[in-house]
């Protein structure tokens, strides 16, 4: 019996070191964020976005507005677990654009037995923004926001963590320049 899921695509950020909106970026296959979603959808069986309604609408998926707007991505984890009726949520920013189905399943399949499941490289570096949590992380997730704390690495510390080790570091290379950008349209 497959397990109902829910993805949610992070597109309420800044992009100040863009100078555009990230989700709006085209890839050749439509605006990032769609891109991103879709890739979800092929393993999820509802996909939504996080940021503003009114901003995000036209991106062709429903869009929960943050509950604590301004504080980063954390937020928008929260946001998203609060809203969520599945048990299992896969939470991705959407500025990664060579990100595939196969590492979503493979978070999916480690995530249990768990509150999250999020990637690991050899070096260390974690990647809380492209990983499965489960719904009961949202009051933890919320108390660490209404203490003060910004950092989903930080916010992790309660919760029982998953470290899913991968060396495919190229599929959550993200586009936070135009250089970045630029980089993979001549690639």
């Amino acid at each position: 019996m497959k397990i109902e899921r829910a993805a949610w695509v992070l597109v309420g950020g800044r992009s100040s070191r863009m100078g555009s909106d990230k989700a709006f970026l085209e890839t050749g296959e439509g605006p990032l964020a769609s891109k991103v979603g879709a890739v979800a959808g092929k393993v999820c069986s509802q996909v939504a976005l996080v940021g503003d309604p009114q901003k995000y609408a036209s991106l062709g998926f429903p869009v929960v507005p943050d509950n604590f707007p301004g504080l980063g991505p954390l937020s928008g984890i929260e946001a998203a677990l609060k809203a969520s009726t599945s048990d299992w949520n896969l939470i991705v920013a959407c500025d990664m654009p060579a990100l595939d189905s196969g590492i979503f399943e493979l978070l999916f399949a480690e995530a249990a037995d768990s509150d999250c499941a999020v990637p690991r490289h050899a070096d260390g570096r974690m990647e809380p923004l492209c990983a499965v949590y489960h719904r009961r992380c949202q009051p933890a997730i919320e108390a660490a926001l209404t203490s003060g704390i910004r950092k989903v690495t930080e916010a992790l510390r309660v919760l029982t963590v998953r470290y899913v080790q991968t060396d495919r570091e190229e599929a959550f290379a993200n586009w936070n320049t135009p250089q970045d950008l630029i980089a993979h349209r001549h690639g």
